[in-house]
């Protein structure tokens, strides 16, 4: 596959020196699942439709922690609570290419549509995503918003069943994006619904052109951004699965970013005259998903058994090469509301052993442990990961079978529920605590299948919602401490690790940061003559 890749890869040195100066090409470790980002919850397709092709109302700034204007200008909400009404940019276009030429600017019916597509069952689109919308039902957006008004070209009101402290910035989050429903027209008279996923449309610095699975994505600069037209110009993912390569292909300058490196390869770019390290401190966390409803990992005893077994300080030593901070629950420590006096679960193979024989297990179970074949920021090195896990279980009684599966059919099969023990990760994206609890220990979050504990309880849901329903920091950090102490007394996860954030880049690369979101802003990247 990485020989098909070369022709696309070097496509920029055959270019006059005008544009190969400005051609930006980006190492990344997987391909997207597709372009129609409603419909998927991983990073990596976010990082390749939303992040470059799509705008939302509003952006969250890592550096302020506020939201901030983006397709709206400004916005009112209501002092109950109930009613938002967004002031749209305008004169923002859509996106023209081979496949599509807009006749009309961006306008409240696009973000009408956008929205009601996924909230809808009535609506011709709503049906057409195969995945379903996993953020909008995690989220729980269809009770949530109980209608949306253009009331005129440039003003959109949201009208909400409740109150809810986190609805701004979730209108931040990749899935949020605002679609053109004059193209959605198109597809839909033409039969041609299939191509919102694999020829995109979107308001975005950059315009789709080109996708080869497991080679390259092509882009080119968008002329008519309303931010204006970046500096790069075409922008390339070179998907690279292997960190050594994508290193190597840095080196050598045919990529200038290379995105998830290996520890290792961050010390070794440290003495490199040609390259640099960005980095920051990452809203993410690594864990182990336990899926609650295959037994025996449906009893407590059993999951709090697997994290006891599990030698945590060897993992992150191995792993991550003490790069990372080690887990104790789903938060991050830099996030407001973090519990800090949980007692965690150390080390401690009697224990384990005891327990497992309190749910008469005493002579172990089989189970299973799904990782991804190819290395990214949350999991370095899934193979020696997997097998530590392996070896630890093995333990105490547990013989865990590792089955290693392509990163999209490990996401869609996750969602569906078929894993025992699965390595994942969660990037908060919109800066909220909630942004952990309501898509991965939700009710309804079992039900879109972003849930990985695929865990339901009553009590766990009411403190869940009942911290949305408050814009009181104090009493949403009450709530969200009890919500910390229950996911873990469960043990719904096997918690690894809090990493810092990095990507390497050529020293000519300019404008470029890492998000501790793990999102990826090209639009102001530029590289020094």
């Amino acid at each position: 596959m990485r020989l098909a890749a070369l022709p696309l890869l070097l496509a920029p040195l055959l270019l006059s020196p005008l544009a190969q100066a400005a051609a930006l090409s980006v190492c990344t470790e997987a391909s997207p699942e597709g372009f129609d980002v409603v419909q998927y919850n991983s990073l990596t397709t976010t990082n390749a439709s939303a992040d470059v092709l799509m705008n939302r109302l509003v952006d969250f700034d890592t550096a302020t922690g506020k939201v901030v204007p983006s397709l709206a200008d400004s916005w009112e909400v209501s002092t109950d609570g109930l009613t938002y009404i967004f002031k749209l940019h305008p004169q923002v276009k859509f996106h023209s290419t081979e496949y599509f030429k807009p006749t009309r600017e961006l306008t409240a019916e696009d973000v009408k549509f956008s929205f009601d597509r996924m909230l809808d069952p009535a609506n011709p689109w709503h049906k057409v995503a195969q995945s379903g919308f996993p953020h909008a039902q995690s989220m729980q957006l269809p009770s949530l918003i109980k209608k949306i008004d253009a009331l005129d070209p440039l003003t959109v009101r949201f009208t909400l069943d409740h109150p809810d402290s986190t609805f701004l910035a979730t209108l931040s989050m990749g899935f949020a994006s605002i679609y053109s429903a004059e193209y959605a027209d198109k597809l839909l008279k033409a039969n041609a619904t299939d191509k919102l996923n694999s020829q995109p449309i979107g308001t975005g610095p950059f315009v789709f052109t080109r996708f080869q699975k497991d080679a390259s994505i092509r882009y080119k600069a968008n002329p008519d951004y309303f931010r204006g037209k970046p500096a790069v110009d075409p922008l390339i993912f070179a998907i690279t699965p292997d960190a050594n390569v994508r290193l190597q292909k840095l080196r050598r300058n045919e990529c200038q970013i290379a995105l998830s490196p290996k520890p290792l390869d961050v010390q070794a770019a440290k003495e490199e005259p040609t390259l640099k390290v960005e980095k920051t401190d990452a809203f993410m966390t690594a864990f182990v998903g336990i899926n609650s409803q295959h037994p025996p990992l449906d009893k407590p005893e059993v999951r709090q058994a697997i994290n006891l077994a599990f030698d945590k300080a060897n993992y992150l030593k191995a792993v991550f090469e003490d790069t990372a901070e080690p887990a104790n629950g789903p938060y991050p420590p830099n996030t407001w509301s973090y519990a800090k006096n949980l007692p965690g679960y150390p080390h401690d193979v009697a224990k384990a052993k005891a327990l497992l024989a309190k749910a008469g297990l005493k002579d172990g179970f089989q189970t299973t442990i799904w990782t991804r074949p190819s290395g990214s920021l949350l999991n370095p090195n899934p193979s020696l990961g997997a097998q530590l896990l392996q070896s630890d279980l093995a333990e105490i009684g547990i013989q865990a079978e590792i089955r290693v599966i392509e990163w999209g059919e490990l996401i869609r099969r996750a969602k569906a529920g078929e894993h025992d023990l699965l390595f994942m990760g969660w990037a908060g994206d919109n800066g909220d605590p909630d942004n952990f609890l309501t898509p991965q220990f939700s009710c309804a979050a079992v039900k879109s299948g972003t849930n990985f504990a695929r865990y339901c309880n009553a009590d766990l849901d009411k403190l869940i919602s009942a911290g949305k329903t408050t814009s009181e920091q104090g009493v949403r950090t009450k709530l969200y401490e009890q919500a910390q102490a229950q996911i873990q007394q469960q043990a719904l996860w096997l918690p690894l690790a809090h990493p810092t954030a990095y990507a390497l880049t050529r020293k000519d690369v300019q404008g470029y940061s890492v998000s501790p979101f793990g999102r990826q802003d090209y639009s102001r990247a530029s590289l020094k003559p």
